[in-house]
């Protein structure tokens, strides 16, 4: 039987992936491997505690920050986001999906704080990424692959949102992506901070994730992988170094992909999902309530079809997936978390206790994983 350390190296050894840190956990007995250059430009050993840009593995942590605002009564699931964010007060939404953005109709009912977390509000992604009202999501709010420092402020961000319109009325359809940035600067109106603050303390300190933020200081740049892309001849190309837009802290703290993160650091923040809500120490982070309305299915069947390049079939909690259909190995029914486009997976089994987490530094090609990925979680259902 292969380990986790061969089947990493048999991906970074005959292709172009630059170095990957994964990790399988089933309670107290951890399996972590690490291979390959963190950089290659100065081909620098990948280890576990390497840094790496996290990409959408931020949604989860996103819900989880939302829900804490819910366990503790200063928001409510039904309540219409309008009035922390009045930019979404009198949404307008395109006729018929494929409309022309100026083709448009009164929203039928408010976005409630409840369509941002089930990624039901009426703004992001559907599969067919061709149709008219996506264009400004992509164009003006920099929608897609993270870059941080390419982003407006967030009260100028909204203001350039309110004149898009909802690609589907509220509740209606699930679409990816915008709903958790959204979820950002709603945490940061209700608090009346910023969202690196309240994450800190709300997250990152009670659970020691001690290397997870919107930034990486200078005293641990050593530790941040570059992050690549292909070139058209197949080859890894640079497409933003340790000390680049991650070096300081955006205006825009984008809650649907703009941490980073290490394997250790993700592995506390889903064992508190599997332990109720509760960290180290006994310090409970989440109501057992909010964690179980995170990790269950709240899509219809027509729901999950409509947004099968995503999800495969798979359902959508607060800021992740849940496995419902056993289509492959891996596919365990309650499995949640999510991919990041950076070439990043993380996932959870209330079930069984299992935590899968791996780490690389290779751009996916689109909403499909890559065969490292599938591969991994393959070993890790299997082993």
């Amino acid at each position: 039987m292969s380990t986790l350390r061969t089947l990493l190296e048999s991906h970074v050894d005959d292709g172009p992936l630059p170095g990957a840190v994964a990790l399988v956990a089933r309670g107290d007995q951890v399996e972590v491997a690490a291979v390959g250059s963190a950089d290659l430009r100065g081909g620098v050993p990948m280890a576990r505690d390497s840094i790496f840009r996290i990409a959408s593995m931020t949604k989860p942590i996103m819900a989880a920050a939302v829900l804490t605002l819910i366990d503790e009564g200063r928001i409510k699931l039904d309540d219409p986001v309008a009035q922390w964010l009045p930019e979404l007060a009198s949404p307008m939404v395109v006729r018929t999906p494929s409309s022309p953005v100026d083709d448009v109709v009164p929203a039928a009912r408010p976005i409630t704080v409840a369509d941002l977390l089930t990624s039901r509000a009426g703004h992001g992604f559907p599969d067919d990424f061709s149709l008219p009202a996506l264009a400004p999501l992509f164009g003006e709010l920099k929608q897609g692959p993270p870059q941080p420092q390419h982003i407006a402020p967030p009260d100028a961000w909204m203001a350039t949102l309110s004149r898009i319109p909802l690609l589907h009325q509220p509740g209606d359809a699930w679409l990816y992506n915008t709903s958790s940035d959204i979820q950002g600067v709603l945490i940061s109106r209700v608090t009346d901070r910023p969202l690196p603050e309240f994450l800190a303390e709300r997250l990152f300190e009670p659970l020691a994730m001690t290397d997870t933020g919107f930034a990486v200081p200078p005293h641990k740049l050593d530790r941040f992988t570059g992050y690549y892309g292909l070139d058209d001849s197949g080859a890894p190309q640079l497409l933003d170094a340790p000390d680049g837009q991650w070096s300081t802290v955006p205006a825009f703290p984008s809650g649907a992909g703009g941490l980073v993160s290490t394997a250790d650091d993700w592995l506390a923040f889903a064992r508190t999902l599997l332990a109720d809500g509760t960290g180290p120490d006994g310090h409970r982070v989440l109501s057992p309530a909010s964690v179980a309305r995170m990790t269950t299915d709240h899509l219809t069947p027509a729901q999950r079809e409509a947004g099968a390049l995503f999800l495969e079939g798979q359902g959508w909690g607060y800021g992740g997936s849940v496995d419902i259909t056993p289509t492959a190995p891996w596919n365990v029914p309650g499995r949640y978390g999510w991919v990041g486009g950076t070439g990043t997976a993380g996932h959870l089994t209330p079930s069984t206790g299992a935590v899968t987490i791996l780490l690389t530094q290779l751009q996916m090609s689109g909403p499909t994983p890559p065969p490292l990925m599938r591969a991994f979680w393959h070993h890790a259902a299997t082993a």
